[in-house]
């Protein structure tokens, strides 16, 4: 396979055909079964919690280069494994999210979430 750019993924589908093709080149598939996928999904999401350890609210927001590089790298690989998982499960991932959002709007109406952090089944 030759190798590929950053430029040939440009969408959430150039994504998921990408890394389908790279598992398949390492013959990965059988490994990619939906339990392993979020057992490193997970692992890859607490990696993202390392960077931002016993930092401030206001740290976190001001994160040195080193620090922004290593969250940058840390969401990269939760994209990855959250894509493969949503393609392996034949979820659309933006339709999904599209559907989450409306969920979230009505649970979430602006006139009762507006400026609080209370959860929708919390009294207001």
């Amino acid at each position: 396979m030759p190798p590929m750019s950053n430029d040939d993924i440009d969408s959430l589908d150039a994504l998921r055909q990408r890394l389908r093709d790279f598992a398949g080149a390492r013959a990965w598939e059988r490994y990619h079964t939906p339990k392993n996928l979020v057992m490193a999904l997970s692992v890859e999401a607490a990696e993202l919690l390392e960077p931002f350890q016993w930092l401030t609210a206001e740290q976190s927001l001001q994160l040195s280069a080193e620090q922004h590089e290593a969250v940058r790298q840390e969401i990269a690989d939760v994209l990855i494994y959250l894509t493969r998982l949503a393609d392996v499960l034949h979820i659309d991932l933006l339709d999904a999210a599209a559907d989450k959002l409306a969920i979230n709007a009505r649970k979430y109406p602006v006139d009762r979430a507006h400026g609080n952090a209370n959860k929708y089944s919390d009294p207001s």
